[in-house]
């Protein structure tokens, strides 16, 4: 009896290519943004042809929704998760705003610590998201944020009370922008710093930085 190699299962085979196909977009999305990327450039890295683009997502947007799905919505469900748990320890009485903050920004870090590394790559993807979305990303944000919004809204309107809802909301604003800054990337402390004490592999250091900055402007009068 003549031994061959094992091949993939059908099944198998499909999953590895439609693996590599959203590895390969994540990391093209976020060098050259939605709009500048081609199917063409994802297929052509990612090594398989445009009908296996098609066949797994039907089109670019279906792509970049893929894309979101893999990554967001177990970020945004961990973030849930965490407040709930917090709620839950409290037994109705208001969170402190370190905790609300800490449930919000350590599941990023969790995720920057993915050892593959892709969860490094969403994260910077994500933060290019807020600042250039193109067609159609900002709907996919709002959909996919919608839940994170309302429930960290409430839980700060509870820790905070004395402070007007309109101000909640500004406050939210630049706590999201200031994450998704940060994850974008390192360029303006490179160019603010002197010396090497920004290291941009460091994300538990970085994230627990933007924490004491996000507490303190929540607090402000």
């Amino acid at each position: 009896m003549i031994l061959g190699t094992p091949s993939l299962s059908p099944d198998r085979e499909h999953q590895d290519t439609k693996g590599r196909i959203l590895e390969v977009a994540e990391r093209l999305f976020m060098e050259h943004g939605f709009s500048a990327t081609s199917l063409r450039m994802i297929t052509g890295e990612a090594k398989v042809n445009l009908a296996s683009v098609n066949y797994h997502f039907g089109s670019k947007e279906a792509l970049i929704e893929a894309v979101f799905n893999r990554w967001l919505a177990p970020l945004n469900q961990e973030r849930l998760t965490q407040l709930s748990r917090l709620e839950t320890q409290k037994e109705g009485e208001p969170l402190t705003v370190e905790q609300i903050i800490d449930a919000f920004v350590m599941s990023a870090l969790r995720m920057g610590e993915d050892h593959s590394g892709t969860g490094m790559i969403f994260l910077r993807l994500l933060g290019r998201a807020f600042s250039d979305p193109g067609s159609g990303v900002r709907s996919l944000l709002a959909k996919q944020y919608s839940d994170v919004v309302t429930r960290f809204k409430r839980a700060l309107a509870k820790a905070l009370p004395n402070l007007p809802e309109e101000e909640i909301v500004w406050r939210m604003h630049f706590m999201f922008g200031t994450m998704a800054y940060t994850n974008a990337g390192m360029d303006a402390i490179q160019l603010i710093s002197s010396c090497n004490a920004a290291n941009p592999q460091d994300q538990a250091t970085i994230l627990k930085r933007v924490t004491k900055f996000l507490v303190a402007g929540f607090k402000a009068p």
